[in-house]
Parts: structure tokens; C-alpha cells; sequence
């Protein structure tokens, strides 16, 4: 343990003998060199973690539905108590959510930390990437979802199950809530409203587990590679909508690249299980292309949405139709991916990729894996990231040299006499 020595009653350190004074040209020139290693150094350490950063978020895009928070809307009061004995009584209820594109969402917040601040953007998200991700109780959440309100409008049949007086919606919102609280977080907190507070100990106790739902939309693998003069593919349409519009991005089609089925004919519109390829003309150089599916479906209950750091992730607990759109890239020649194993494809097609190697992550899956490892462990990021670390080593050794190179030729020599200063 240190202990401060008040200022007036310190011992006063020795006076040091006075440096001899260095010439100005020389000070001046040493000063420089210090200067200019301190910058290169700073500007290195300032771009390398940007840049790795980057890499990392170019390697994902947004799949299924954004929506934007309007605010809370159906709720009741709750009581929580915190780990240092306090006791607050803070809301709890149904959130509703603007889909970009039109739809609307009605969500319960997962868990109590972060804030949900009206006019947040938010990302559908795979559980994985979401607080849910290796949570025991992700699936008796969405049991709880399923289970109550507003999935069972029948307020009178929730709350005979429930053991409960006449529920209101905002009861039933704010005992809901209150029961995906102490799942997902443990936490300390009842319903204000003892009919509310029966709703919430009911659903906990009967809550059973149920897996994760699909993406409102996906395109499963995200990127796909291959030889030119054939199809690449297939990428598979995951959507609980009816049809989705299928849309080749412009430079694709300059390159004379077409989005076809099997059979090579032209995609415009495509349903659930649909295939993808990509039709690549001989010749075409290096590249790549994507295409871009959309379309309006209900967004499945227990799907979580996610913002920034510091944000309340949410979860779905009802869907009007609501607009969602995924994206898939085909690469070729330059990195063929190897052939997935019980894949389907054309001869010569390569299929798959390994998906740490995807950078669109559209999603998935009626498999309920969006987020799988890569067997490498690596990603498109891997060679940035390399060369990010080779820079830095160069630029330290550049560091080194500035800082440690002999004195100038009008500097003084050190003094074989004098003791050599402290490190």
C-alpha cells in the first residue's frame, strides 16, 4: 500500500549537478528525430486498429430486417432490486419498432442493461451475436414469446392459465417482461401489479425450450466461388415470405453476369428453397458480383435486434409485414472456394464457402446455424490483418533506429567520467 507524503513535509532530493548546455542545431536536430519517431509511431498505433476494425465489419452485411425504436408503448410497472440492496421501480412493457421499408414490431428487451433511446437504429441479429448467444434460457424466452402476450390476445384465457385475476394489456405486457428478465438476466424484479406478478412467476415456472427461428430472410451460403465460363453456386432462399424479388447488382450485369436457377434460365422472383447460381461469361476478368433479395414477410417471434454498445438489445414478440433484404457474393477466379460436402452443384462449380470465410452473412437458415465456424479459423480479413501487424513491425524498427542512432556529429560526447543517468 502507498502512502502520500503531504508536499511541506517531503525531504528535499538532492540538487543535481547542472548539464553541461548542448549546442542549439544539435538540440534542435535531436528534438526533431524524437518528434518524428513520436509521430510515426502514433500514427501506426492510430490506423492499425481502425483498419483491423474494417476488415472485421466488411465481412458481414446486414441480413433480414432494420427497424428503428419508436418507444415503449403497452407497459406496467415493475420492481427491481439491485445487488447493493437499493430498490427501483422502473417500467416494463412492449416496445414498438418501425421496419425500414414498412412493417411494423412489437419487442420485449432482453436483458436490463443498455438503454433503449426512441429513434435507435436496429439489426435483425442471430442469437449468436446477440446477448442470447450460449445462454441456457435463449429457448424458454421464446417459449415465454409464444406463449403470451401479444401472441394470446385472450387476456381471460392467459390469466386462468396463469392462476391470475383479470389482466389488462399493459399488465400482461409488464408480467411478460418481467418473466424474460429474471431468464435472461437473474434479476431480482417483480411486477408491480400482483395479477402481473402471477403472469410472470407462471410463465417462468412453465417455460420450456424451443430453438432458435430462422432469419425473416437469408441467402445461405452468403458467398460463393468458381471458374468463369459456368454457374457458381448454388445459394439457397431462405424466407418466410411468399415470393422475394431477386436483383443483380448493376456492375454484374455490365460484366454480362447473369443470376439464373438450374436450369440457366433468368431469376427476377424466387420463393423459400429457391436456388441461385451465378452465370459468369468465359472471359470475364477477375471480379466478383452480388445479388440482392427483398421482400415483405412477418419477422418470426424471438428474433433479436440489436444497435450499438450501448444499446438494450430487443426481441421480437409480434410482426406485421415487414420489409427484409439479404445479400450473396460470387467471386471468381482469383479464391475458389472448396466444394461443401453434399452439396449440389454443376460439374466444374465450386460450392460453399467455408462460412468463416463469408463476407455477406445473410443468414441462414431453416438449419438455425447462422453464425458457423470457419474450420481454418481464419477470414477475408486475415491477409489485412497480417499486413496491418508486418507495418507495424516495420514502422517500430524504424522507431528503434531513429531513437537509438549515434549522436550527431555537434553533439557533445557523453563524459567517460560522469555516471550514466538513470533509465
Amino acid at each position: 500500500m502507498s502512502i502520500a507524503v503531504p508536499a511541506s513535509s517531503a525531504s528535499p532530493a538532492p540538487a543535481a549537478p547542472p548539464a553541461p548546455p548542448a549546442p542549439a542545431a544539435a538540440s534542435g536536430r535531436a528534438a526533431a528525430r524524437r518528434s518524428l519517431a513520436t509521430a510515426l509511431l502514433a500514427a501506426a498505433l492510430a490506423t492499425a486498429p481502425g483498419t483491423a476494425a474494417a476488415a472485421e465489419g466488411d465481412s458481414r452485411s446486414p441480413e433480414g430486417a432494420s427497424a428503428v425504436l419508436d418507444g415503449l408503448k403497452t407497459y406496467g410497472q415493475a420492481v427491481l432490486r439491485t445487488q447493493d440492496g437499493a430498490v427501483q421501480q422502473i417500467p416494463a412493457g412492449l416496445y414498438e419498432m418501425r421496419v425500414d421499408g414498412g412493417g411494423m414490431l412489437q419487442t420485449y428487451g432482453v436483458g436490463l442493461t443498455g438503454f433503449a433511446q426512441p429513434e435507435a437504429h436496429y439489426t435483425e441479429t442471430a442469437w449468436s451475436r446477440s446477448p442470447l448467444g450460449g445462454h441456457g434460457d435463449a429457448g424458454r424466452i421464446r417459449w415465454v414469446l409464444e406463449h403470451s402476450y401479444p401472441q394470446l390476445n385472450d387476456l381471460a384465457g392467459l390469466a386462468k392459465a396463469a392462476g391470475a385475476g383479470p389482466l389488462t394489456a399493459e399488465s400482461a405486457a409488464a408480467g411478460t417482461q418481467v418473466a424474460i428478465w429474471r431468464l435472461a438476466d437473474g434479476a431480482q424484479v417483480q411486477a408491480a401489479d400482483p395479477e402481473a406478478e402471477k403472469l410472470a412467476d407462471y410463465l417462468q415456472r412453465a417455460a420450456g425450450q424451443l430453438p432458435e427461428p430462422p432469419a425473416s430472410l437469408g441467402l445461405d451460403p452468403g458467398e460463393v466461388s468458381g471458374p468463369v465460363g459456368g454457374r457458381i453456386g448454388p445459394v439457397t432462399v431462405r424466407t418466410g415470405a411468399q415470393s422475394v424479388t431477386v436483383t443483380p447488382d448493376a456492375a454484374a450485369v455490365a460484366m454480362g453476369v447473369r443470376v439464373v436457377d438450374a436450369d440457366g434460365q433468368p431469376v427476377m422472383t424466387a420463393g423459400n428453397g429457391s436456388t441461385l447460381y451465378f452465370e459468369v461469361p468465359a472471359g470475364t476478368p477477375d471480379g466478383e458480383a452480388s445479388v440482392t433479395v427483398q421482400g415483405a414477410m412477418k419477422v418470426p417471434v424471438g428474433r433479436v435486434f440489436t444497435g450499438g454498445e450501448q444499446t438494450r438489445a430487443l426481441i421480437v414478440a409480434g410482426s406485421s409485414a415487414s420489409s427484409a433484404t439479404a445479400v450473396a457474393t460470387a467471386i471468381w477466379p482469383t479464391r475458389v472456394l472448396p466444394v461443401r460436402a453434399g452439396a449440389q452443384g454443376s460439374p466444374g462449380t465450386a460450392v460453399g464457402p467455408p462460412t468463416g470465410l463469408t463476407r455477406s452473412t445473410t443468414g441462414t437458415t431453416g438449419l438455425g446455424d447462422e453464425e458457423r465456424l470457419a474450420s481454418s479459423g481464419s477470414s477475408v480479413a486475415t491477409p489485412l490483418i497480417a499486413g496491418v501487424a508486418i507495418g507495424l513491425v516495420v514502422v517500430g524498427g524504424m522507431v528503434v533506429l531513429l531513437l537509438r542512432k549515434r549522436p550527431l556529429e555537434d553533439e557533445p560526447p557523453t563524459s567517460p567520467e560522469a555516471p550514466a543517468p538513470p533509465d
